[in-house]
């Protein structure tokens, strides 16, 4: 043993490749250094983050674009909180713990629900303001969960309208991600650079522009809609994460209540995804079982939210499906409420008109160009329609999409306000991605000379109402 040991102390030493370098260049051998192992999580982490940028580059760089020139055009107000921060008040009254609003806190009284007992009846206040009434916002109350965390930082002062910058250009990432998506799973045909395209007409081709740049209740709903209408529609294609469809399905419905039919496209997809729909509705007798399932999960997504919305509204209202606008306080629409009711065929004639038939107005003296607050044509503001109507493809998602337009946007032609005081049939916000996704499918090419036309008109269009229009914040602060 003493000879083994002895041979193997007479082998000479193994030479690195860098001394026997050092060696024939005649320099000395450095000594080595030890070096203590890296930081594993802070090297795990960075390399986490350095996959995803290289992942969703695009999608990065569409959220600062669009972040920068959406906060360009808010200019002053981007800077300042709205006149209509209903969401940031509702927000605030959880974290005091109430589920009413303080009155002596209220920036104003503009579409606020005061909710009156009579005769242990929960009425709409009359009159003027009494003690005992309690005040809430009119709104699914979604919105005022995002910006809770918010809120809970910076109280009362929270600005919404840089928030809702922020959000807008979320969406316009998010857009760009479902189109994507569409595309890796052979939905659409289009290139990444058409992908880009789609996503900033969404910005400043369509009435998104001007809603996402102001704040204020009304317009802050319709882009965070937005924003949870691609994800639901992300993880509803094909039915293919019925739980996390349902649960954004359910965020979209708890911002903007008209999204509740857009339920009908998962239901599509799990049903009978296509192409032969018909025979696949027939084998449902036999295949029920995996359709139920899809459409259980969907459920289970959506339920928790749905119920925590419908205690509330109970809790406010007397009724699970109320969100406060029967309850509008000292509001110009009470008359028409109280005669035919939120929905109504009495409402089609105007609405159709504000969505379609409402035009610019040229006056000579001054040369002014104006528009109607109560709408403007679609044909204007969102030109692309016209190459819906006659498409070059229809795919599987060519029904779809067009009965989820339709049964989404058919409450807002029967409703009791035409959206006043707007630029544009801003109802028309809800649908606007599966009208985009509509043109996506439909095979016409945005390299097209007439659909380039279309299109500059549309961003000519939404640019003017980015800049022109003039609502609740310039009447009350004359900016």
């Amino acid at each position: 043993m003493s000879r083994s040991k002895s041979k193997r102390s007479k082998q000479p030493p193994v030479a690195s490749p860098a001394s026997e370098s050092a060696s024939r260049e005649g320099t000395p051998t450095p000594p080595v250094e030890h070096v203590g192992p890296p930081d594993a999580r802070g090297g795990m982490v960075g390399a986490a983050l350095r996959m995803w940028l290289a992942a969703y580059r695009v999608e990065v760089v569409l959220f600062l674009v669009s972040f920068a020139v959406l906060a360009s055009f808010s200019s002053q107000r981007f800077l300042r909180q709205s006149e209509a921060p209903h969401f940031v008040y509702q927000a605030k009254g959880w974290l005091e713990g109430r589920l009413d609003l303080d009155p002596e806190v209220l920036p104003n009284l503009e579409d606020w629900a005061c909710v009156r007992e009579v005769a242990g009846q929960k009425v709409r206040c009359e009159g003027r303001p009494r003690a005992g009434d309690r005040w809430y916002v009119s709104f699914p109350s979604f919105p005022a969960v995002v910006m809770l965390p918010f809120v809970a930082l910076h109280g009362y002062q929270f600005n919404d309208t840089s928030f809702g910058v922020f959000v807008g250009a979320l969406a316009v990432a998010l857009f760009y991600a479902l189109v994507r998506y569409l595309a890796k799973e052979g939905e659409t045909a289009r290139d990444r650079t058409e992908n880009v395209g789609l996503a900033l007409i969404l910005a400043f081709g369509t009435l998104f522009f001007y809603a996402s740049i102001r704040g204020e209740v009304w317009f802050s709903a319709e882009v965070m809609g937005v924003a949870f209408t691609c994800l639901y529609v992300r993880n509803a294609v094909r039915a293919h994460r019925p739980v996390l469809a349902g649960l954004f399905f359910s965020m979209a419905t708890l911002t903007r209540t008209p999204l509740l039919f857009s339920g009908l496209f998962f239901v599509l997809e799990a049903l009978c995804p296509g192409p032969d729909r018909l025979t696949q509705l027939r084998e449902l007798g036999s295949q029920w079982k995996s359709a139920l399932r899809k459409l259980g999960l969907f459920a289970l997504g959506a339920a928790p939210l749905a119920l925590l919305a419908a205690a509330y509204n109970v809790y406010r209202f007397g009724n699970p499906g109320e969100f406060g606008h029967r309850f509008l306080f000292n509001n110009r629409v009470n008359v028409d409420i109280d005669r035919w009711g939120l929905f109504n065929l009495a409402y089609l004639q105007r609405n159709l008109e504000a969505a379609f038939l409402k035009l610019p107005s040229l006056s000579s003296n001054p040369l002014r160009l104006g528009y109607d607050p109560h709408g403007l044509s679609l044909l204007l503001t969102l030109p692309l329609l016209v190459f819906l109507v006659v498409p070059k493809l229809r795919p599987r998602l060519h029904w779809p999409l067009w009965l989820t337009v339709a049964v989404t946007a058919l409450p807002g032609l029967f409703y009791q306000n035409t959206g006043y005081m707007q630029f544009g049939f801003r109802f028309s916000i809800d649908y606007t991605p599966y009208l985009l996704l509509l043109f996506a499918i439909g095979g016409w090419s945005l390299r097209n000379r007439a659909v380039l036309a279309a299109v500059a008109l549309g961003v000519l269009v939404n640019f003017w109402g980015a800049v022109a229009f003039r609502g609740f914040t310039e009447y009350v602060r004359h900016w």
